[in-house]
């Protein structure tokens, strides 16, 4: 292993001058991420919004499922994922191991729960102040998702965001199932361990460089849409 001195110094040019390798490896980590947040929105979404508005059965232990599931491990994810796509598994026939759409599944697992989960607190909130309204203007349950979700876009939007920066900067996950190969299943995260490890600090700085730059991106984000909530709420 050898360290370069200038070190900080090429990982800058590296950015600056777009490095083709660069480039690749930040396109398909927003690729992924960004997929995964978006098919678990469209699930969670609606699924945390039926849970905040009906009472039924074992909806308690599934809240608290739901909520355990937000502190799932992420290399436990990416096991349960593995199983699931190896050759010996019920989807294996796919053969979708070692692909970006493991690595979109593997993410959807972590993220869908902690949106789901949010997603459920924020709508129950906003119905215990609409709820005599609603039911007086006769708006089924059922009817009442799409208004309520859209009554807290705001923060629905801050939950997602979080759920794009756990995808974006998952490690242990995508690795098992991506398989880290070059130009097909490399992340940013991915790559940064298997770049310090061979001593190429220019490239493991530089995309740890775009990834604090893309946590910051999002952090800001979030905080803007805070700010346009409490304004509007004001």
């Amino acid at each position: 292993m050898s360290d370069d001195p200038n070190a900080f110094q090429t990982a800058l040019a590296l950015i600056l001058g777009r490095d083709p390798d660069l480039i690749g490896i930040v396109t398909l980590s927003l690729q992924v991420s960004l997929s995964a947040v978006l098919i678990a929105a469209l699930i969670a979404l609606p699924l945390g919004a039926a849970l905040a508005l009906w009472r039924f059965p074992g909806r308690g232990a599934l809240i608290v499922m739901l909520n355990a599931l937000m502190g799932l491990p992420p290399v436990v994810a990416g096991l349960a994922v593995y199983l699931l796509l190896s050759r010996a598994g019920p989807l294996g026939e796919f053969g979708l191991l070692f692909t970006p759409g493991a690595m979109v599944i593997a993410q959807v697992i972590l993220v869908l729960p902690i949106i789901a989960a949010l997603t459920r607190q924020q709508v129950e909130e906003l119905h215990g102040d609409y709820r005599e309204q609603l039911a007086s203007l006769g708006v089924s349950r059922a009817r009442r998702i799409p208004t309520l979700l859209w009554d807290a876009r705001f923060g629905l939007t801050t939950v997602m965001l979080a759920g794009f920066g756990r995808a974006s900067a998952e490690v242990g996950a995508v690795m098992i199932v991506g398989g880290n190969i070059d130009g097909v299943t490399r992340v940013m995260t991915t790559a940064i361990v298997l770049e310090t490890s061979k001593g190429n600090l220019p490239l493991a700085l530089g995309l740890g460089m775009v990834l604090l730059a893309l946590v910051a991106l999002v952090n800001a984000a979030a905080h803007l849409v805070g700010e346009t909530a409490q304004r509007r709420l004001g």
